[in-house]
């Protein structure tokens, strides 16, 4: 990749302000396939001041040319998505299928919706004799995961462009490839000079001079509650407004008028989904007390079905978790839950028999699972799921509910109508119904330590817009 060691800062790709690399490592082989330059403060400091300067001419582009310009950003991408499927194959270890299925195809999936939404938004109307504005919010920094990475990158470089806004983006220094290429498509279809900014580096250097820089007006990041609470303690004494999604424990609540053969095969499918990589995965499934047995046997039989292997192969269901801290952390986590005296229904320690490198996982399920319980309690991170059993609703709702987190939930039953009011009393920002098809206009975010604000459809445009009220201005 040509600019894979060069910022994209005020409209040209440049070297670093200081000579630093950092390799990008395949999960598949524990091999660097490719090297990115690591940034310092000081190239945060050039890439916010050609925001800065960027920003009072971009400000007042209208809403019809800034939907043009994300029109042509869509057709650029979509001509180069086999290259984004590729390169998050090989960064983040998705399986090629899915790779194409989920990780490209999230980024044209939210563009297209973010088109829809500004084609008729109104960014001011009279409320009696006030005109209440919606006007950018100022010079925006934007930090996103690994995981999911274009997914993350889009819902936010999307909406700030949408809103008027300029930017800087630190992109996980785990997968930064596909922000390269993101920045390339950018670049060919038009962005003016300074309004999209790219650094490449680490949290302690650039997320650290992003989140604290005097001449930033919003951060916006994805990523675990840790590095969100120092976020925003950085942030704190400029006063800026920060953006946070951040991790999550799901309660999946099967309600005993559920269909469990399909409830239960699905619950395990979508926990495993990404490597368990995923900050709204159902991690706890929540049973009735009387149908654990059924469950067991489901969901192992379940498991056992899932195909492991190398993510450049068709026919795998899951490939690697990201790194070798990931999978030592997980790795740690089964470990507690076997100590802690959970009865592992299927997976456990260690690698799938025959894959002797990379740094997979076995699909693991623990039962018999406690809310005190380590593996019920923090965000693994990794295709493991806990099977609780409740008594009766009431206490159903209270364990979705004994989290530190609040970002998802899930409602299993026969009626929709019954699900409905389960979904209600769960304190999460998202809450899915018999696992619905993805309304990507639906507002994303969580309660609790899960964060604050929220992304997708009119929300996320919303979160990059100040209030302003012209009063008078109806005035005869």
């Amino acid at each position: 990749m040509k600019n894979a060691l060069k910022f994209f800062i005020d409209g040209e790709w440049v070297d670093p302000a200081v000579p630093a690399t950092i390799d990008v490592v395949d999960p598949a082989i524990e091999e660097a396939f490719a090297t990115i330059s690591a940034g310092s403060a000081a190239d945060v400091d050039r890439a916010v001041a050609a925001a800065r300067r960027a920003f009072p001419s971009y400000s007042r582009t209208t809403p019809a040319e800034r939907l043009e310009l994300i029109k042509r950003i869509l057709v650029i991408y979509e001509r180069r998505f086999e290259e984004f499927a590729q390169v998050m194959c090989r960064e983040v270890g998705t399986p090629i299928r899915d790779a194409r299925a989920t990780q490209a195809f999230l980024g044209p999936a939210h563009l297209k919706k973010l088109i829809e939404v500004l084609e008729s938004y109104e960014f001011e109307h009279l409320a009696g004799t006030t005109m209440v504005v919606r006007e950018p919010i100022g010079v925006c920094g934007l930090i996103t995961p690994w995981n999911v990475p274009i997914n993350q990158i889009v819902t936010k470089v999307g909406p700030a462009l949408a809103a008027g806004c300029t930017m800087v983006l630190k992109p996980s220094e785990v997968a930064p490839l596909n922000a390269v290429l993101f920045a390339e498509v950018l670049e060919e279809a038009g962005v003016p000079r300074g309004v999209f900014n790219l650094v490449n580096g680490d949290g302690p250097n650039v997320g650290a001079a992003i989140s604290a820089h005097p001449d930033i007006d919003m951060v916006s990041f994805t990523g675990s509650t840790r590095a969100g609470i120092a976020i925003a303690k950085a942030a704190a004494d400029t006063v800026k407004r920060v953006a946070q999604e951040l991790g999550g424990k799901s309660a999946n609540i099967l309600l005993d008028d559920a269909d469990f053969e399909a409830a239960v095969a699905k619950g395990v499918r979508s926990c495993f989904s990404n490597s368990g990589q995923a900050c709204s995965s159902p991690t706890r499934m929540l049973v009735p007390e009387g149908r654990l047995a059924e469950v067991r046997a489901i969901a192992r039989a379940t498991a056992l079905q899932v195909r492991v292997g190398s993510p450049q192969r068709d026919d795998v269901d899951m490939g690697p978790v990201v790194n070798k801290a990931q999978y030592e952390k997980i790795q740690e986590m089964i470990a507690s839950g076997i100590e802690e005296g959970a009865e592992l229904l299927v997976g456990g320690l260690g690698r799938p028999e025959g894959l002797e490198r990379g740094h997979y996982v076995q699909p693991t399920i623990f039962a018999g699972v406690r809310s005190d319980m380590r593996i019920a309690r923090e965000e693994i991170f990794g295709p493991v799921l806990s099977v609780m059993t409740y008594r009766d609703e009431d206490e159903a709702v209270e364990i979705a509910n004994s989290t530190i987190y609040g970002l998802a939930g899930y409602v299993q039953s026969g009626s929709v109508d019954h699900a409905r009011s389960v979904a209600r009393r769960i304190r999460a920002g998202r809450v899915h119904i018999n696992y619905p098809d993805m309304d990507r206009l639906a507002p994303f975010g969580g309660y609790k330590q899960s964060g604050n604000g929220r992304e997708n459809g009119k929300y996320g445009l919303e979160e990059f817009t100040e209030l302003k009220a012209l009063i008078g201005y109806g005035a005869e």
